[in-house]
């Protein structure tokens, strides 16, 4: 979705919201909706929750129901993709939307084979993401529905293909040997890139948490200092963003390692990085990019990986813990 807000080009002028945003107009989703029906002829109240059950998204639709029905008001719709269509969240939003589903896991036991089923809600989480990327295209090129499904197909073949060079690289051996390691982890990105470091984070934390390491996102409300050793993952589709610069000159102050995942193999931050990922993409300026999604797609197999190694060595961290772990901290 941060693609369509950075975007001045083909959008038919959408705006993003999210409840986290300082302009958010209400504290909640009763409140905020008579603002948005001033502001807005059309409002879209888009969600992704796997189980239907999440706390949040259910409020929200929840209240934004409520309004509709005391307003009866047209100009709002919701939409959400999950992959339980039973879900209260479910009910509520094909009663005034659409429903995407899209299967995750499904009830299978926790496991110890995380090749292949992923870390927790990998299947669902990652496929909702390229989803979104491929609807995201649609629109800003004005293709028809039926041609989202052509470009996620195009795409996972491409995606394949880069996973498969990526893990089986040396710099992808190297990683793994560094987080087995003692080391905290930091990851980091401006804007879209962001988003992709909290998500590789979460993942990443809940298997570091088991070595008394810490994995934190780069200027976070409680980011320490690093230490000599440590790894830090930096994004950046150019490579010059100025703070993710800064970032790296500081890591490699305290002597700890960068990983640089860029779209521009001679950028600043390529150059700077003790490893580096190179994922370029030809694209018109202010078109959306696959370079971030991709970026999720390369960074998902690496708490797999380690989890793979520390069993090597003796340690094997069944699932369920994983997900207690998970359901207790989230």
């Amino acid at each position: 979705m941060s693609q369509i807000a950075l975007s001045q080009v083909g959008w038919r002028n959408k705006v993003v919201l999210t409840p986290d945003d300082p302009g958010f107009p209400g504290k909640n989703m009763y409140d905020a909706a008579a603002d948005l029906e001033r502001r807005y002829k059309k409002t879209l109240l888009l969600m992704n929750s796997g189980s239907g059950y999440s706390d949040d998204p259910l409020v929200m639709a929840q209240d934004l129901a409520r309004y509709i029905e005391e307003k009866k008001t047209c100009r709002f719709k919701m939409g959400l993709m999950t992959s339980s269509l039973e879900s209260p969240l479910a009910q509520i939003a094909s009663q005034y939307g659409h429903v995407v589903h899209i299967k995750g896991r499904g009830k299978s036991k926790p496991s110890f084979e995380y090749s292949e089923t992923g870390m927790m809600g990998d299947i669902f989480e990652l496929g909702t993401l390229l989803l979104l990327c491929m609807m995201i295209e649609a629109i800003y090129r004005n293709l028809e529905a039926d041609d989202v499904f052509q470009l996620c197909r195009e795409e996972f073949e491409r995606i394949g293909a880069i996973i498969d060079a990526n893990v089986q690289s040396e710099t992808y051996t190297q990683l793994v040997d560094l987080l087995e390691k003692r080391t905290n982890v930091f990851l980091g990105g401006k804007g879209t890139a962001n988003e992709i470091a909290k998500m590789t984070g979460v993942r990443l934390f809940h298997i570091k948490s088991f070595l008394g390491d810490n994995v934190y996102v780069t200027r976070g409300v409680n980011t320490p200092h690093p230490r000599a050793g440590d790894l830090e993952i930096l994004m950046s589709y150019s490579g010059e963003t100025k703070p993710v610069i800064i970032w790296a000159d500081v890591m490699k102050k305290f002597n700890g390692t960068v990983l640089a995942i860029t779209g521009t193999r001679d950028s600043t931050l390529a150059k700077k990085a003790n490893l580096k990922i190179i994922l370029e993409e030809e694209l018109k300026l202010g078109a959306p990019r696959r370079f971030y999604t991709r970026a999720a797609y390369v960074l998902s197999p690496l708490p797999v990986k380690l989890a793979e190694r520390l069993a090597q060595r003796g340690l094997r961290l069944p699932e369920y813990i994983i997900s207690w772990y998970h359901s207790v901290t989230q």
